[in-house]
């Protein structure tokens, strides 16, 4: 199937936003995007070129059955239950090499690479990969039914957490 310019442009315009809403730090709005139900999963690397591929078999590096693990983070960066997160860093998302494959019901199969770059305490790091989203048709916009992270980092010299990715 030939994915349109028009559905391309929304599917960037929908991961920039995405973004936005995570460098900004504005989680309401952020969680908003992802179904109830959607899964989030960053595997481990088994070895060099191998990945965990089931998230109830292998290590992960984040793994969320759904959205409560999302909401779940959100509430411990709010109240200043994590530590680790604290203060949080700044962060800047890109998002790069967007592909589309259009599936039944009208979901779609999205692929992008990413890098984002952070700041906290002085220390600039980055983290960068590939993403596989799962995005569910809702009215006129999507919701995250899945997203599926590949981080190619060979060492994370920082604590990895969602709003890094």
């Amino acid at each position: 199937m030939t994915v349109t310019h028009t559905l391309q442009q929304a599917v960037e315009q929908f991961l920039y936003r995405k973004a936005e809403l995570c460098d900004a730090q504005s989680w309401d709005e952020y969680l908003d995007l992802f179904d109830e139900h959607s899964e989030f999963h960053v595997p481990q690397w088994d070895s060099e070129h191998v990945y965990t591929t089931d998230p109830k078999r292998g290590m992960s590096l984040i793994y969320y059955a759904n959205r409560t693990g999302l909401e779940d983070r959100v509430f411990r960066l709010r109240t200043g239950k994590s530590a680790a997160s604290t203060p949080l860093p700044r962060t800047l998302h890109q998002i790069t090499n967007v592909r589309i494959t259009e599936r039944e019901l009208g979901e779609l199969e999205v692929k992008a690479n990413w890098a984002t770059f952070y700041a906290r305490h002085g220390i600039g790091e980055h983290f960068f990969g590939h993403a596989t989203y799962q995005l569910r048709p809702v009215g006129d916009t999507w919701k995250i039914a899945r997203k599926h992270v590949l981080l190619l980092n060979d060492k994370i010299n920082a604590v990895l957490d969602f709003y890094h990715l």
